[in-house]
């Protein structure tokens, strides 16, 4: 079969200089075309940055040392709107003034050295060893969503039935989180999430400080009892992991647990979300992994590269250089569109085409360099479990209404979507 082809239209309608419209939010696609094709290097004097698009520009600056990932944590700025505040002061979604950095926020040697110690805890072979257990995982809510379908209703949603408990039972089973705690934990993670986006309201902001002490107090609480008391799980192995003599300091304890929270379950929820309503667009393509389930390593790479679940990151210019023409000086922020890089047609042939055995299929999904996402092969097993099990369960599923979009743009994802199974 061909596949699928989905042209998502250009939006005349929607200025350069603002990213954070509904419109845009709902379909950033157009505007990253009209990027692509006259404005690749932009400076944009809503979000106070440069924006990049291309698909090189991305790459060089996300491998490139004279971009720093460490945010001023006590900067504002202001935003269009009138309950607009700034965000680069949250983009570190787990640090306070009172805490460490995280990784995601370091440069090196402190990123050289977290990234070190966390290794030890969270290896492909411990990620591995996860997957009879998410096999049941997915096993038990299709379950439930068979049973659901059958006594209310033939609707589900596959975003609160599958894509969001699946990933949160995983992360909070790995770090040691009892069961009955889950429900908040996943509360603290969206607000916490919201804060990655490159602004935010005065509003977002307080419910994000307040959200973070809770899960703060909370995993203070959790790491103490493992320190009296180990277990198997990764708290208890991040406690204990070393490396040279070094050892985590009970701060970098906490800003690496939410960051592990929030990195090891946001992305997996959109990747599920933003697959399936890709896959249920395009049923010649989902025809073709229903036909051939061999293809599931493929799909979830070309699902991430066709809709991925981080749109953008942030760099600061440490010295003034140039990209593309333009002159970037030192202090100013840079906006990586990791969304629009994946639909580059310089690197991607025909890009707004969905094709499940696209090859090679070097995305930037999971960004790129010495920051590349830890949890990629987490988030790529759930993914290719899930959406396996699901493809191969449900051969009817069909679309029952619109999805809903979260209202982010860093992080993209649907809050609901609606199937018939």
């Amino acid at each position: 079969m061909r596949p699928g082809r989905l042209i998502w239209g250009m939006m005349a309608d929607v200025p350069f200089d603002n990213p954070l419209l509904a419109a845009v939010r709902d379909n950033p696609y157009p505007l990253y075309q009209r990027l692509l094709a006259q404005a690749p290097v932009q400076w944009n004097e809503v979000l106070h940055a440069w924006t990049l698009a291309r698909y090189a520009d991305v790459v060089g600056t996300l491998t490139d040392s004279r971009f720093s990932a460490e945010r001023p944590i006590a900067e504002t700025r202001a935003a269009a709107g009138p309950d607009a505040a700034a965000s680069p002061a949250n983009l570190d979604p787990d640090s306070s003034p009172r805490l460490a950095r995280s990784m995601l926020v370091s440069d090196p040697p402190d990123h050289t050295r977290l990234r070190a110690l966390v290794q030890k805890a969270f290896t492909p072979r411990m990620i591995e060893q996860l997957r009879p257990r998410i096999i049941a995982i997915v096993g038990e809510l299709l379950d439930r969503m068979s049973q659901k379908s059958g006594i209310d209703s033939e609707v589900v949603d596959l975003i609160g039935d599958l894509a969001y408990p699946l990933p949160v039972v995983v992360i909070a089973e790995l770090l040691g989180v009892p069961a009955e705690d889950r429900v908040k934990f996943h509360e603290w993670s969206a607000v916490v999430a919201a804060s990655l986006d490159p602004l935010v309201s005065e509003s977002v902001a307080t419910r994000v400080v307040e959200a973070r002490a809770a899960l703060h107090a909370y995993l203070r609480e959790i790491i103490a009892l493992r320190r009296r008391e180990p277990r198997a799980d990764l708290i208890s192995a991040l406690v204990a992991v070393e490396e040279q003599g070094d050892v985590l300091s009970e701060p970098e304890l906490v800003v690496m647990c939410t960051l592990l929270l929030i990195a090891g379950h946001e992305t997996t929820v959109n990747l599920i979300g933003n697959g399936m309503l890709a896959l249920l667009r395009h049923p010649q393509e989902l025809a073709r992994l229903r036909a051939d389930p061999s293809l599931i390593t493929s799909a979830v790479e070309e699902l991430l590269r066709f809709d991925s679940p981080v749109q953008l990151t942030a760099r600061i210019a440490t010295e003034r250089l140039e990209i593309g023409g333009r002159a970037i000086e030192a202090g100013q922020w840079v906006l990586p569109l990791l969304g629009a890089a994946n639909h580059d047609p310089a690197q991607f042939a025909d890009p707004e085409t969905l094709d499940l055995s696209r090859t090679p299929n070097n995305h930037v999904a999971f960004g790129r360099g010495i920051h590349f996402c830890l949890g990629a092969p987490l988030a790529r097993l759930e993914g290719q479990i899930a959406i396996a099990a699901l493809v191969r369960r449900f051969p009817n599923l069909a679309l029952a209404g619109d999805p809903i979009r979260r209202n982010q743009i860093t992080l993209r994802g649907l809050a609901s979507l609606p199937v018939t199974t």
